[in-house]
């Protein structure tokens, strides 16, 4: 799928000058330098500047050879054979072969990663020689390349000299503030919440296709602070483009405004397997799906189009937007705006007088994640329902949600092959230690896991969404997650940058000129 012209900023001048340092910045730092710690946009989509997988995405977001050459499904047996490339080596000059991937495999997958959940079906990962692996799965999986373009390869000399051999979420290690990757930049600074600096990788294997001799991250948090930053001069770039501030530098001289739309749908996600709430440790009402449906008549999505998000965004009815492979097209109706029918269902469910819960949102992960959250609070209230807010930096939201801190939460679910799969296994399957990692408020539902596999494993693609279908149907009706919209992609860069804008808002920078 080529993405609109419009997605490509192209300056009208001709041939690229020597790259002064490329500057930009972001709304939230990665909170680490693992690959295998962190499975979240901010992480993946920086460190795929920097570590390489057997496969990735091209600008139009097509898988392609990466320290793969080739793919093949195996013949005696469901899994599939990989060719690596040779003549790859790591940052630190070491080499890159088949030992480096099975030991990638071993530690993305274990209970302390937070990947695991992409080789929920691998039974076996060998190494016949230096240059192939074989992956054997359960069964038969169509998509299996796909689903780990964003599985990256560690040197299992460098991990094992400096103890990483397990990623460490929690508490963080070696590999939290240092890296050692194949890819086409290498990271020589390193200051958590204040900057990190790039280098071109001199031995990359690769063709560049850049100009950038110098790439600089700085987190800005204050959306203010980035578009002044931007409109002076002191970067090059800024990811995102607060939405009251897009018409500004889409008229403003020197800078340019790239819009699309983001792969990510915004949702609600509900407490359901804890007894209690939390704001008040009275018996949760949120285990009874009459609540959850209740919560999404009562928040007017389409107010919150108009007013918070300034018509930029689309609303969702399911966990995936109808561009992804899989959506149901026959499920595309949310929830009505019905104030009258959200107090008929808490009356139902025995809530009649509402209850007062606690709601957690980060305040620097989404595009105005925040005053979304603060909309939600304000329609909830006129169904007697009291939403204790409690916004936070997104350091501090995902410990708190893994620690089941939160009654309701916001989440924003870019699903990583572009299948509507994605989001099941990860946010709906019952948790386990490498499926359901994310669902975080505990939804378990037996037909649903049942499905799963099946989904994963099936060629025919008739079949296979019909039970996507089936899937999407159970998860609606259950009201497992309340669906708000897709998120918008708003850049800002400088007019003579050229760079390329993809539906995943990965900004990868062997793609960057400055001219």
């Amino acid at each position: 799928m080529r993405l609109p012209l419009a997605l490509v900023a192209v300056a009208a001048l001709t041939a690229p000058a020597a790259a002064e340092p490329f500057r930009w910045a972001g709304q939230t730092d990665p909170n680490t330098m693992d690959p295998h710690a962190g499975n979240s946009a901010p992480v993946l989509g920086f460190l795929n500047n920097v570590y390489e997988g057997l496969v990735r995405r091209n600008q139009d977001m097509e898988i392609e050879p990466a320290l793969a050459t080739s793919w093949e499904p195996l013949e005696d047996g469901p899994g599939w054979r990989f060719t690596l490339r040779e003549g790859v080596t790591f940052h630190d000059g070491a080499e890159f072969t088949a030992e480096d991937v099975v030991f990638s495999y071993e530690r993305a997958s274990s209970a302390e990663a937070d990947t695991a959940s992409w080789f929920s079906g691998v039974t076996e990962v060998t190494a016949p020689d230096d240059y192939t692996v074989v992956m054997r799965t359960e069964a038969p999986n169509p998509i299996f390349p796909d689903s780990i373009a964003n599985w990256m390869m560690m040197d299992k000399g460098w991990s094992e000299a400096n103890d990483v051999t397990r990623p460490n979420i929690e508490r963080g290690n070696y590999a939290t503030i240092n890296t050692n990757g194949t890819g086409a930049f290498m990271v020589t600074e390193r200051e958590p919440g204040l900057r990190t600096v790039l280098e071109p990788h001199e031995g990359w294997w690769g063709e560049a296709d850049h100009n950038v001799t110098q790439g600089i991250f700085t987190p800005i948090e204050n959306s203010a602070t980035a578009v002044a930053a931007l409109l002076s001069g002191e970067v090059d770039m800024i990811n995102p483009v607060p939405v009251q501030d897009a018409q500004r530098i889409d008229q403003a001289e020197g800078v340019q405004l790239l819009r699309g739309i983001e792969a990510r749908v915004m949702m609600f996600g509900f407490s359901q397997d804890k007894e209690t709430l939390l704001a008040s440790d009275e018996e949760n009402p949120f285990q009874d799906p009459r609540v959850r449906q209740a919560v999404g008549h009562a928040i007017n999505v389409p107010a919150i189009l108009q007013t918070t998000m300034r018509g930029a965004a689309e609303p969702a009815a399911q966990l995936v937007s109808p561009a992804m492979r899989g959506y149901s097209d026959s499920l595309s109706e949310r929830p009505a705006f019905d104030p009258e029918r959200a107090r008929a269902l808490l009356a139902e469910a025995g809530y009649e007088e509402g209850f007062s819960f606690q709601l957690k949102c980060p305040n620097d992960r989404y595009i105005n994640d925040e005053s979304v959250c603060q909309a939600a609070v304000a329609m909830l209230a006129q169904v007697g329902l009291d939403a204790q807010l409690e916004a936070m930096p997104v350091r501090n939201y995902w410990p708190e949600l893994r620690a089941d801190n939160y009654d309701m939460y916001l989440l924003g679910w870019s699903p990583g092959t572009f299948d509507a799969e994605h989001p099941f296994r990860f946010l709906v399957h019952t948790p386990q230690e490498n499926i359901g990692t994310w669902n975080f408020g505990g939804y378990s539902n037996p037909r649903v896991d049942e499905l799963i596999p099946m989904v994963q494993a099936e060629i025919d693609e008739e079949a296979r969404q019909g039970m996507l279908d089936e899937i999407a149907g159970i998860v609606q009706e259950d009201a497992v997650y309340l669906p708000l919209y897709v998120q918008p992609l708003l850049w800002g860069a400088a007019e003579n940058v050229e760079l390329t804008q993809r539906e995943d808002n990965f900004f990868i920078l062997r793609w960057v000129t400055v001219n």
